[in-house]
């Protein structure tokens, strides 16, 4: 039996920050879309933590930025939350059980790939418990100095395989990694 991939798709600068209030990102307009496209065509799921969804939720059902609008307004949306919420965006499934224990079972299930965009805390757990398979990381160049880190807090070491390299005409890089 083929087992689902969950992969983990994050923009950040040089230094591997991931979130921080000031505009660090350097756009690469068409090619940064094409990449997108191309990384959520084979995704049917996506994580999502409880910050992230409440943010999204308040902007992606309005609106028209393709192809993502229509990708994660369509996909089955899991949202990982501690908190009793209301969660109307359609397509939208709680979290019940531990989150390694949903993503083992899930990956388990027919289906193809399963994103987590965002959500910095899940991405970091996921990571730690082995569950992510692939890495679709966009680098700015840019150094965003301080900021929350998806890597940070990684207890074991993990090594990670280049399966495909591009670069933007403003120096960003794109950058798909296997688990080894």
């Amino acid at each position: 039996m083929n087992h689902r991939k969950v992969v983990l798709y994050h923009l950040m600068s040089l230094d591997a920050v991931a979130y921080e209030e000031s505009d660090w990102f350097v756009d690469e307009g068409s090619q940064l879309v094409s990449y997108l496209a191309k990384v959520i065509a084979t995704q049917d799921d996506v994580l999502l933590g409880r910050g992230t969804y409440d943010h999204w939720a308040g902007y992606w059902p309005t609106a028209d930025f393709e192809p993502f609008a229509s990708f994660i307004n369509g996909v089955r949306k899991h949202v990982v939350t501690s908190t009793a919420p209301a969660l109307d965006w359609a397509g939208t499934t709680v979290v019940t059980t531990p989150v390694t224990e949903y993503v083992t079972a899930l990956k388990e299930r027919p289906g193809g790939d399963i994103g987590v965009h965002g959500s910095i805390e899940l991405a970091r757990s996921l990571l730690g418990a082995r569950l992510v398979d692939e890495l679709r990381l966009v680098v700015a160049p840019a150094a965003a100095g301080t900021g929350r880190r998806v890597f940070d807090g990684q207890e074991l070491p993990q090594t990670w395989t280049l399966t495909d390299l591009q670069h933007g005409k403003n120096g960003t890089l794109f950058l798909d990694y296997s688990l080894r």
